[in-house]
């Protein structure tokens, strides 16, 4: 069977996901039976997956698969898509998302968002930080200043931008308009931190700065990732998800995905035969 079958023979051909997941036994986000349609058109397939507290997870597979809607599941971005249809749960601390009651904006606050292209809003490096905590009423001067020091400390901006906090963010390259947008996302200490795609507008050593970064958040904070960089994934992830045709084919620590798959799509995906 070639790598162009049908979604119903990819049905048939795997009716469970293969999991060997590196765990510290404390799961943040849990997701069951997580299912999606943009009015007639499935989008993803009995999505089950626990992802652990302070790791970093990293979503391959190709173009096309799923990950990005899996990922803005995850903050409900996709509530925003007329036709949208969801089914299954995915769990925040225990805490339905998708619950008649849950608080959106609420929820959104607990997960800091990092978008494949920058995007700083047209004010000040130090309003750009800020921001959350403005939108939630902090007007506590000192406390925004810590909070925009600490924040851009983290994000490994602090030393590059310290003199220049009153000017313009959109005067920073793009990599460092990437990490100002990653303290953005950290200034109201979230839960998880989610990144679709965050490096693939930049060169490569504002790249291998943002993987340094990412390197430096994990343990502080939960990190779900989308990338196509494969070799990104093995470089920056504690576990890797690969999905293909909105179906979650194997989830697993990142160093067996990459050297010992369980799944032959898996092992075609990584070793370069599809995608």
């Amino acid at each position: 069977m070639t790598f162009e079958s049908t979604a119903a023979q990819i049905d048939e051909d795997f009716e469970n996901t293969v999991f060997h997941t590196k765990t510290n036994g404390r799961p943040i986000l849990e997701i069951s039976n997580l299912s999606l349609w943009y009015s007639a058109t499935q989008a993803l397939f009995n999505i089950d997956m626990s992802i652990e507290s302070g790791m970093v997870t990293a979503l391959i597979g190709p173009s096309g698969c799923g990950k990005s809607t899996l990922l803005r599941s995850i903050n409900r971005m996709n509530d925003l898509v007329d036709g949208l249809k969801i089914t299954g749960r995915i769990k925040l601390h225990g805490d339905d998302i998708y619950h008649y009651a849950s608080d959106v904006i609420a929820l959104r606050k607990r997960m800091g968002m990092v978008f494949q292209k920058p995007n700083p809003f047209p004010m000040s490096i130090f309003e750009n930080v800020i921001y959350p905590l403005k939108v939630d009423g902090v007007r506590n001067k000192t406390l925004l200043q810590e909070t925009c020091e600490k924040a851009l400390k983290s994000a490994a901006l602090w030393n590059e931008v310290k003199d220049r906090l009153n000017e313009n963010a959109l005067g920073l390259s793009g990599g460092q308009q990437q990490r100002l947008c990653i303290a953005r996302a950290i200034a109201a200490d979230p839960e998880v931190l989610l990144m679709d795609e965050p490096c693939s507008a930049l060169d490569p050593i504002a790249t291998a700065k943002i993987e340094d970064l990412i390197n430096e958040l994990s343990g502080r904070y939960t990190i779900v990732m989308v990338t196509h960089n494969m070799q990104q994934a093995a470089r920056v992830s504690d576990n890797t998800a690969f999905m293909y045709l909105g179906r979650l084919i194997e989830y697993g620590d990142t160093e067996a995905i990459f050297q010992a798959p369980l799944s032959t799509r898996t092992q075609d995906y990584v070793t370069g035969r599809f995608g």
